[in-house]
């Protein structure tokens, strides 16, 4: 077995290695091997005495060398949920990467939430891919130590939040989305636009109502808070919130549904209160998911490079697990665009 790297910034040699493991094993009340068995995500240590030697190893600063990280030929993808064609799509593009690469995708999911869990956290220690990439997640403190200690890269893909200058992520122009989206639908005469957000904890969708705010306010249109209702990104979400919004007396005669899986639930919505698309009612939705082309009519939507974005990502991580792009612990954003097919009409009467 490989000594680990100091926990300090000393490098005089083994003799001082040596004494800085042990002295961490001394605090810790364990002994050298078994602070070995944490940093390698073995299972065969007891929870206090994982948690006394992981505040340690992040007290210390410890960072295993990459040269002494003998890695497995895998990266981690991991969602927060998987339940889409929008996760098809990440997945394509982490694969294309890792096929060159020579690599295999662990997939897991977080069951919803925005952090994994410990136990996510000793499996990948104990996997050691080259690289995690989370998707709509985020890491929290102790999560980022624990792959720091090891040398793990990883970098987020469309954080749920700020993610932090520290970590590496990758997005989109969501607010120029919901910007162009918006002024699509004014400028075929809509004055009365509503809008379907996404989680609120979610940035990018906090980012595309704030998009769709401006572009309202840009035009000199109020921004009518009653028309914004909150929905989830799912099929669901669009049909449920669509029905109450398409049933108000003064309803808008377009809607930015977040998401291109709300805004085909909003065409069932449309559908079962006797509305057209585009007649009667004008949609926008944001991805450009390949659903997108084939429902009737096609959807006009705002494209979100999701295969791109997801091959940026793990080129970028596979890069920091080389030592190359150390410092390039920024966002990076990917333009998006506007996609016009028929699902878009000037309103009735003009």
């Amino acid at each position: 077995m490989t000594s680990p790297q100091p926990a300090d910034t000393r490098t005089h040699g083994r003799s001082t290695q040596t004494a800085t493991l042990a002295e961490i094993a001394r605090e810790a009340g364990v002994s050298a091997p078994t602070v070995s068995k944490v940093l390698n995500g073995r299972a065969d240590v007891a929870p206090g005495t994982r948690s006394r030697v992981e505040e340690l190893l992040r007290t210390h600063g410890y960072r295993r060398r990459r040269a002494e990280a003998s890695r497995s030929p895998l990266i981690d993808l991991v969602f927060h949920e998987l339940e889409s064609a929008w996760a098809m799509e990440v997945i394509r593009g982490v694969e294309n990467v890792a096929r060159d690469a020579g690599l295999s995708v662990v997939l897991s999911e977080s069951a919803g939430r925005l952090t994994p869990g410990r136990t996510w956290a000793d499996q990948v220690a104990a996997r050691r891919p080259h690289g995690v990439i989370l998707v709509l997640s985020g890491l929290d403190e102790s999560g980022r130590a624990l792959l720091t200690s090891r040398s793990i890269p990883f970098v987020v893909m469309d954080p749920a939040g700020d993610p932090g200058t520290d970590v590496p992520s990758i997005g989109a122009t969501n607010w120029q989305g919901g910007l162009a989206a918006t002024r699509h639908l004014i400028e075929l005469g809509h004055t009365r636009i509503g809008a379907i957000s996404g989680p609120s904890r979610m940035m990018c969708s906090r980012a595309r109502v704030d998009g769709y705010r401006a572009a309202l306010e840009t035009a000199g249109l109020p921004v009518d808070p009653s028309l914004i209702v909150s929905g989830d990104f799912h099929h669901d979400a669009g049909y449920r919130q669509g029905l109450a919004l398409l049933r108000r007396e003064d309803r808008p005669t377009a809607v930015f549904a977040g998401n291109d899986l709300q805004a085909l639930g909003l065409y069932e919505a449309a559908r079962e209160l006797g509305l057209r698309i585009p007649e009667d009612l004008s949609v926008v939705g944001f991805d450009d998911l390949p659903v997108a082309r084939w429902v009737g009519p096609p959807l006009t939507t705002v494209r979100q490079p999701l295969t791109e974005m997801a091959e940026a990502a793990a080129k970028l991580v596979l890069d920091l697990g080389k030592g190359e792009d150390s410092a390039a612990a920024t966002r990076v954003e990917l333009a998006t665009s506007l996609v016009v097919r028929s699902s878009t009409a000037a309103p009735a009467g003009r």
